[in-house]
């Protein structure tokens, strides 16, 4: 069964972008360049997740998210130019699952979408970069086919990782990432030598998969 992913946002540019993005990871987008079309599509089709823009011609998205409450758990991910810190507060305020700031990177995003599916029971169990596949619901994680043998603190940092391909993770924020998956004390040196045994198991000796930017962390090629 197809995943709806009701798109509201009114820059056409953006609409384009995002309706392709989201067809070819193979879901079913439906679009409302205004609130009043919003309302109308979302009781006519129940939609799986909503993205939704706060600037609008007839209004702000905060009043929509706040209608879906009211009625339904549908998911809301904010997608938004706005970074005011008030802002982003009102919109996980209001029940919103994430915020993310325009302009953003395409494979973040649909790693974030996965995440907040997954959570509400419609999602993808699996994520991926390139050929490598993660299974979230058994813990295997596969290369070209073949399940590779991770230990539970190397597991958690590809799935920290794949989580937001692209994204420069600086050695402090993956270090914090840790301690909060597995509760116990993750020093500087055993991060190092962590993602070596990550390289080494994901045929990575070049780095080309996991990048080292030298002095700031560490980054998934998407």
């Amino acid at each position: 069964m197809s995943v709806t992913i009701l798109l509201v946002e009114d820059n056409e540019s953006i609409i384009m972008g995002l309706e392709y993005l989201l067809i070819q990871e193979g879901y079913q987008p439906c679009t409302a360049r205004t609130l009043r079309e919003a309302e109308e599509l979302i009781r006519e089709h129940t939609p799986d997740l909503v993205l939704l823009d706060v600037s609008l011609p007839d209004g702000n998205g905060f009043t929509f998210c706040r209608e879906i409450r009211k009625n339904d758990n549908c998911p809301v991910i904010f997608l938004t130019a706005s970074e005011e810190e008030a802002d982003v507060v009102r919109g996980f305020d209001l029940g919103a699952e994430d915020y993310i700031i325009k302009p953003f990177r395409n494979r973040e995003l649909i790693s974030r979408i996965k995440r907040v599916l997954l959570r509400s029971g419609k999602g993808n169990i699996l994520l991926k970069c390139g050929d490598i596949v993660l299974n979230l619901e058994t813990g295997k994680v596969c290369r070209a086919g073949r399940e590779l043998n991770l230990t539970k603190l190397e597991y958690r940092i590809l799935s920290l990782m794949m989580t937001y391909p692209g994204k420069l993770f600086a050695r402090e924020e993956i270090l914090a990432g840790i301690w909060d998956l597995s509760g116990n004390f993750v020093n500087d040196n055993t991060l190092s030598v962590t993602m070596k045994r990550i390289r080494e198991k994901l045929d990575d000796a070049e780095g080309e998969i996991i990048r080292t930017v030298r002095g700031i962390g560490y980054r998934l090629e998407a």
